[in-house]
């Protein structure tokens, strides 16, 4: 294997996964796969900063062996107990048994509950400082990014930040480097990443950064435990993270809906067309053909949502049902949104859909659009009205 030197003796020794197509329970699709990142600090002590999946340990430890005997490791870092990043905790303490691990009181916690194993282990806090020799690392408890034992480890003399789960993208490529790799995907994928882990601790990321920001610390390379190291330009990703935490958005609307028989699909193409006309980027999708993780990311720039589906059994579709129970989840601020769509002998979807709305913090900004099974030419008018008006809403609002 090749030596990945991203700092001096400071290495890569992850793993790449390109097979990943779905992580965190199938809730969401990766469709570039993913890496498992980890770094090795050689000094006059030596640390290793996280490890990897459980299933790529074999990889890591190779590695490591092509750098240093693995029994010379000092220190172990764990900045976050979840298993794609300590999965690799217990083959790695095997080998290097008189390595220390150290983490937040939160990590010790969760990785005994993970893998009951007796490990020497330093709990660490905001401002501790590991000294290395020539290198020091400092440590930031960042909890809820994205779980309560997340940390940040901070290399001075090198301004490397390495954050864990902060910062990264699931993309598989044989690059390690964001100067390497297509700029487009790259933010792509960035936004993905935080649109479906990140989104609802917006809130908390922002104090993170003006934390990190007042504390006077410099960065110049912001390595990561998934995806792309950000060499050439950290801060284009800490001013993303900054506005998306700000639910900076755009004249931009995403319709999501669900249709039986196509009625309700022809009312969404058709308010589409009525907020095209106004001036407004829209995106469309039918949620029971539409990966969820793709809709999200669409979500998370767009001041306003439009959700719509057929009635059945009083209530809304199941495919709509279940991204919408994952809305409200998300605790979106500053959006405006609306329903419509068919219903036969009775209706009721469209006030569950608005009952969802209102727990997930959307403000409702006009009556909801219904039409008794399909839609003739006066309702498609009004589909087109209904979509102009929300238009106007979207403009009074940004």
């Amino acid at each position: 294997m090749n030596k990945i030197e991203i700092k001096k003796n400071i290495f890569w020794v992850g793993a790449v996964d390109w097979n990943m197509r779905s992580f965190h329970g199938h809730t969401y699709t990766t469709k570039r796969g993913t890496t498992y990142n980890a770094y090795l600090v050689v000094d006059e002590k030596i640390a290793l900063v996280d490890t990897v999946y459980g299933p790529f340990a074999s990889e890591l430890i190779e590695r490591i062996r092509e750098i240093i005997p693995l029994e010379k490791i000092d220190y172990i870092i764990a900045n976050h107990v979840e298993t794609d990043h300590s999965g690799a905790l217990p083959a790695i303490t095997k080998l290097c048994p008189k390595a220390k691990v150290l983490g937040t009181a939160k990590c010790k916690e969760g990785l005994w509950k993970h893998y009951h194993e007796d490990w020497d282990f330093q709990v660490v806090k905001t401002g501790d400082k590991l000294d290395l020799g020539k290198r020091t690392l400092n440590f930031f408890e960042a909890p809820m990014i994205h779980w309560p034992d997340s940390m940040f480890t901070y290399c001075p003399e090198e301004k490397l930040l390495m954050p864990n789960d902060a910062f990264g993208q699931h993309y598989a490529t044989a690059e390690r480097f964001d100067d390497e790799t297509d700029p487009c995907a790259l933010m792509e994928e960035t936004k993905k990443y935080y649109a479906n882990i990140l989104w609802p601790l917006g809130g908390v990321i922002l104090k993170k950064i003006e934390e990190i920001q007042k504390s006077g610390i410099s960065i110049d390379m912001i390595a990561p435990s998934h995806g792309i190291i950000w060499r050439k330009d950290p801060a284009k990703v800490l001013n993303a993270y900054s506005g998306w935490a700000k639910n900076t958005t755009q004249e931009k609307v995403v319709i999501a809906y669900e249709t039986m028989w196509g009625a309700t699909e022809k009312m969404a193409r058709k308010i589409l067309e009525g907020l095209e006309d106004a001036g407004i980027k829209v995106k469309l999708f039918d949620i029971a053909l539409t990966d969820r993780t793709e809709v999200i990311s669409e979500m998370l720039d767009a001041k306003g949502f439009l959700f719509g589906s057929s009635t059945h059994d009083n209530d809304m579709l199941p495919n709509i049902a279940g991204f919408l129970e994952f809305i409200k989840g998300i605790r979106s601020k500053n959006r405006v949104g609306a329903t419509f769509g068919s219903y036969g002998w009775a209706g009721g979807a469209q006030k569950e859909i608005e009952g969802i709305m209102k727990e997930a913090g959307i403000e409702i900004t006009q009556p909801a659009l219904t039409t008794q099974y399909s839609p003739d030419e006066s309702m498609l008018k009004q589909c087109y009205q209904w979509g102009n008006e929300f238009a106007a809403k979207i403009v009074s609002h940004s």
